[in-house]
């Protein structure tokens, strides 16, 4: 029998996963203005907002699944909390699993008529997005938000549709208190 090593060891207390398989990218400021509703001077363009751990497997085909951590700086642009990207899949048929390992905020998700819901994130949540819905992580907290997702290899990321629609909700700190405000 052989033994063998996992070929990925995610670390929660310095959030990054480890293997020969990873991919690291990060988004910093600069590349994210236009997430948010107002451009924060404050921030240097260099200032990371998040950064996303992947192990994609190597053929699409139906069965095979993508593991991936993202990691949300506790920052904020102008009040408003930091947030992904987000995207629709380009396979509406493929679902999405979120598991929070850290921090606190919400899964934002929208359909395709544009309404938003959100769920909160919370160390052991547990969130199952439908495929057909857009879905973008909001840090809320102050320490880093650290989600673990998984999804098929053959989802694609579609990200010209959100550009397209944008989310109409947005999350901003005030006092200590979650304010949400729609409209784009």
């Amino acid at each position: 029998m052989e033994i063998r090593e996992s070929k990925w060891i995610e670390n929660f207390k310095e959030n990054w996963i480890s293997g020969n398989e990873i991919k690291t990218s990060q988004k910093l400021y600069k590349d994210a203005r236009m997430f948010y509703e107002s451009i924060d001077e404050s921030l240097g363009p260099q200032t990371v907002m998040y950064t996303v751990y992947s192990c994609e497997q190597g053929e699409l085909k139906t069965g095979n699944l993508n593991w991936g951590l993202s990691v949300l700086e506790p920052v904020t642009v102008k009040g408003e909390c930091n947030v992904t990207r987000g995207h629709f899949h380009e396979d509406l048929d493929c679902d999405e699993i979120y598991v929070c390992a850290q921090g606190e905020g919400f899964l934002l998700l929208m359909d395709a008529d544009g309404k938003c819901t959100a769920e909160i994130m919370k160390p052991g949540s547990i969130h199952h997005i439908d495929g057909h819905q857009a879905h973008r992580l909001v840090n809320t907290g102050d320490t880093q938000l650290a989600v673990m997702c998984c999804w098929p290899s053959t989802a694609g990321h579609d990200y010209g549709r959100v550009e397209a629609m944008p989310f109409s909700v947005r999350a901003f700190k005030c006092d200590n208190n979650i304010i949400w405000k729609e409209g784009e």
